[in-house]
């Protein structure tokens, strides 16, 4: 079994930045993608970013440009820094990762949340 433990959150004011960071225990070598999402009050819970084993990154449109995830296989943590914060960013960021179980099967193992607020 896999836990992931997030860090990092807080209150942020418009246009600054906050650095989210997430480790994973148990099983990890059996880690392939992973990523974070969020979810805002009231709206469903998007893609903001997500790693491959090898470094390959993809970002959700909303952050493209802003927000840069980053990954160290070594110590399997998986860290999300975002700059350029804006208020629409409020919500609770969830570290996720998929765990490979078998060539045709796995789980995706998610983090308890941390959540961020940008306000003024």
């Amino acid at each position: 079994q896999v836990q992931l433990v997030e860090s990092g959150g807080g209150l942020v004011q418009p246009g600054g930045s906050l650095r989210l960071s997430c480790a994973a225990s148990g099983s990890s070598f059996s880690v392939v993608n992973m990523g974070w999402s969020r979810r805002a009050p009231g709206r469903q819970r998007e893609l903001v970013a997500s790693i491959t084993g090898d470094g390959s990154a993809n970002y959700g449109d909303s952050v493209k440009g802003r927000f840069t995830i980053s990954r160290d296989n070594a110590k399997m943590t998986v860290d999300l820094q975002m700059n350029s914060l804006k208020p629409e960013d409020t919500a609770d960021y969830y570290c996720h990762a998929y765990v490979k179980l078998t060539s045709t099967t796995g789980y995706t193992a998610w983090g308890q949340g941390t959540q961020v607020t940008v306000s003024s």
